[in-house]
């Protein structure tokens, strides 16, 4: 996707405060965090959302939650952190690229916050 923001990151186009990457994923710091760690976990294969997600591509999801793990280690988040992932213009997602936002060193609200 030419015009895909996270694709031309994952391209190196855009340069992006990485803090993990391999063949299938790059994580990077969110430019607008909601808690003192916010990272964004993409694969480096553009799908557009989970609502994508299929028997051809359904290995990333386990491989991005298996970073999380790492993450959540490195980054010291031994009390939790938050996963989400947003499909859709009604569910919020604004980047259509599939993504993770990883976020901890706060305790969290349910719903919101």
């Amino acid at each position: 996707m030419d015009d895909c923001i996270f694709c031309k990151i994952v391209k190196g186009e855009i340069p992006a405060k990485k803090v993990y990457e391999d063949d299938t994923v790059v994580a990077f710091h969110d430019l607008e965090p909601q808690a003192p760690v916010h990272v964004l976990i993409i694969p480096k294969e553009h799908i557009c959302c989970a609502a994508a997600v299929d028997e051809t591509n359904s290995a990333v999801i386990a491989h991005i939650f298996e970073v999380a793990a790492k993450l959540g280690k490195e980054f010291g988040l031994d009390k939790g952190y938050r996963i989400v992932n947003n499909c859709g213009e009604d569910g919020g997602q604004t980047v259509k690229h599939l993504h993770f936002h990883f976020m901890g060193g706060r305790a969290f609200t349910w719903p919101a916050g």
